[in-house]
């Protein structure tokens, strides 16, 4: 019978594996160049590369551009409270978790003007939102709303940001629904890309709608989560007929 040896570049991530699970490379050490790794191996870039791939996709280390490989620290969970979109104060300071978010004016297009029930064409506020686990992202969210003359939270003059406070919540107070619908995919590329993320690890995507008491869409948001970073949490309450 044939005996199956294993590929080089399987070898070169178990040794980097071993080195970093013993702790003989620490969390946030940048590891030695992709060329010297190769030299040190005695392989090509490209099989090195494939051995840093399978790192990243176990989410041992992180690819920062221009900068290098990083072992990444060992992301903790936090907890999304459903229903306005808080991540849970006790969870997100044990993290030392930061939101920024940046605002950009667009028009609503496709799904978006379906979701926000405006015609398309029409103009909206973007609020993208990065939460971060040191200098590591760790979710993020995109939050649309009309530019109308209804108030809203207000998110500050400066373009670019540090929220307070970590909460990807319901920027309006006149919100009487919040609607959720959550399912599990992978990212797209963009994601993966902003996340620091492997391509093949699924996300925890959730679409928010909150509306106001007469059925009017205030705002939209869609929230992505890698799937070994969160817990969400719904709470569900019954309502009770006194008539």
């Amino acid at each position: 019978m044939r005996r199956t040896v294993p590929s080089r570049h399987h070898d070169i991530a178990d040794d980097l594996r071993r080195q970093i699970t013993t702790g003989r490379i620490k969390p946030g050490e940048r590891l030695p160049s992709e060329s010297g790794l190769a030299d040190r191996y005695k392989v090509s870039t490209a099989t090195l590369r494939s051995a840093l791939g399978a790192l990243q996709g176990e989410g041992l280390i992180e690819k920062i551009h221009g900068r290098g490989n990083f072992v990444r620290h060992r992301p903790r969970k936090i907890m999304y409270v459903g229903g306005w979109g808080t991540l849970d104060p006790w969870t997100a300071a044990e993290t030392a978790l930061r939101v920024t978010d940046q605002a950009t004016a667009i028009e609503a297009r496709g799904h978006l003007a379906s979701l926000l029930r405006v015609p398309t064409g029409s103009p909206l506020t973007e609020f993208l939102s990065i939460s971060y686990e040191g200098e590591s992202p760790h979710s993020l969210a995109r939050i649309y709303v009309p530019d109308e003359p209804e108030p809203t939270e207000p998110l500050g003059t400066d373009p670019s940001y540090v929220r307070t406070e970590a909460s990807f919540a319901v920027l309006s107070a006149l919100s009487a629904e919040v609607r959720e619908t959550v399912s599990a995919r992978l990212p797209t590329p963009d994601e993966a890309t902003t996340l620091r993320i492997n391509p093949g690890l699924a996300v925890l995507a959730i679409t928010r709608v909150a509306a106001d008491i007469a059925g009017r869409v205030l705002e939209a948001a869609l929230l992505v989560f890698p799937g070994d970073r969160v817990e969400a949490v719904f709470t569900t309450h019954h309502v009770t007929d006194e008539r």
